[in-house]
């Protein structure tokens, strides 16, 4: 885990938008509300496989990542992100995602590694909070 300074940012995240979803004001909304709090943010941009987005991130030396996806095809796309991150040692980076997903959904994405899941309307504060609590737990500079 890579220190962070008392007078640099909270942490590094990666924002991905995985799949063929190309709907990304949440993402950009969720990015810049990192940056204000503090965050050193990378936003992917749309389109991302789960093998670039596992790449991004052990690239940038992310602390987390957040996966915005709208298309429904979280079930098929979030487990290969795992797998692609777990194949390149990044098992402690902390992973959450937004968009639409399912109640039923939620405890097989938790199983997966994902440890939150925020749906469209969920203030922004829920976020920071929530990833603040996770880096915290990790050593990583909260605030």
């Amino acid at each position: 885990m890579r220190e962070v300074s008392a007078t640099g940012p909270k942490g590094r995240v990666l924002i991905a938008k995985p799949g063929l979803d190309g709907h990304d004001r949440g993402a950009k909304v969720i990015a810049r509300a990192l940056r204000d709090a503090g965050y050193e943010v990378i936003y992917t941009g749309i389109r991302q496989t789960p093998e670039m987005i596992a790449e991004a991130a052990l690239q940038e030396d992310v602390d987390a990542i957040g996966l915005s996806i709208l298309s429904g095809a979280h079930m098929t796309l979030f487990p290969r992100i795992m797998d692609a991150l777990h194949q390149r040692g990044l098992e402690d980076v902390v992973v959450w995602a937004g968009g639409i997903i399912p109640d039923e959904d939620i405890p097989r994405l938790r199983v997966l590694g994902l440890q939150a899941v925020f749906r469209p309307g969920s203030p922004t504060g829920e976020t920071i909070a929530f990833l603040e609590q996770a880096l915290g737990r990790r050593g990583v500079r909260a605030g």
